[in-house]
């Protein structure tokens, strides 16, 4: 299971790789603590400056694997001592993602709290927790509205559907996007180059650009995070995940 995040160290970046390509890199539990356990090591590595996360395969993240997310228990074995969340949200060092294909769900809401975003040619974004009978989790609620505007983030939240790569270049979510084919190798480049600067300064920069933010987010977060949990056991969700894999659409109009 480990083997479905990879990691490798160069020049001074950690590469934490989603090498779960034959399942578009669905994210499963065991994946998350490995994410964190991937960020602890950056943070207490000197030789790291920066952390650069990328995916395999065809697509950057196709959010939670919904087979192992419908498992409503989390057996203490597969919870981290600190959960990936409260490792990005304290990570002193640079997090840059490069995406490509597409990211959904928490494939997207994890790049709001990244300090750089690159992105594909082609790629394509969704937020579909309301199509899901979800409420949008890890802050998005907080940190989209903040960075697009509130009404253009309830239209994505709202309607659930596709964007471009271009869309959200606009929308400041990504910082410029390359053709696929040089994605991670220019990304790379950049990483490589962020690495090159004084560590503390830029450390302390982007400590005082989250302060705010992070401000914010420890607070909304666990009241997002619990609703979030309801809303994955209401009759609403569970119809959403049947629909989904009974390949159908769902129908919501018994619900009131």
């Amino acid at each position: 299971m480990n083997d479905q995040i990879s990691f490798k160290s160069e020049n001074g970046v950690l590469h934490i790789i989603f090498d779960r390509a034959e399942k578009r890199n669905a994210l499963t539990r065991a994946m998350y603590a490995r994410i964190a356990e991937g960020i602890e090591m950056g943070e207490d590595d000197p030789k790291i400056r920066v952390m650069l996360i990328y995916g395999n395969g065809k697509c950057f993240c196709a959010g939670n694997d919904l087979k192992d997310f419908q498992d409503l228990e989390w057996a203490p074995s597969t919870r981290p001592s600190r959960s990936w969340t409260e490792w990005i949200l304290a990570a002193r060092k640079p997090i840059i993602a490069a995406v490509h294909g597409y990211a959904i769900g928490v494939g997207v809401t994890m790049l709001l709290h990244f300090d750089l975003v690159y992105a594909a040619e082609g790629c394509k974004f969704q937020f579909p927790f309301v199509n899901l009978g979800l409420i949008p989790e890890f802050g998005s609620t907080f940190n989209l509205p903040e960075l697009v505007g509130r009404q253009r983030a309830a239209e994505l939240f709202y309607f659930g559907e596709w964007f471009s790569a271009e869309e959200a270049k606009k929308m400041g979510m990504v910082n410029k996007i390359f053709p696929e084919n040089d994605l991670i190798k220019e990304v790379t480049l950049l990483a490589e180059k962020l690495a090159e600067k004084p560590p503390e300064a830029l450390r302390k920069t982007k400590a005082y650009i989250k302060k705010y933010y992070n401000e914010v987010l420890v607070k909304i977060m666990p009241e997002e995070g619990a609703e979030f949990v309801r809303r994955q056991r209401s009759p609403e969700a569970q119809e959403a995940f049947k629909a989904f894999f009974e390949k159908r659409k769902p129908d919501f109009s018994k619900f009131s």
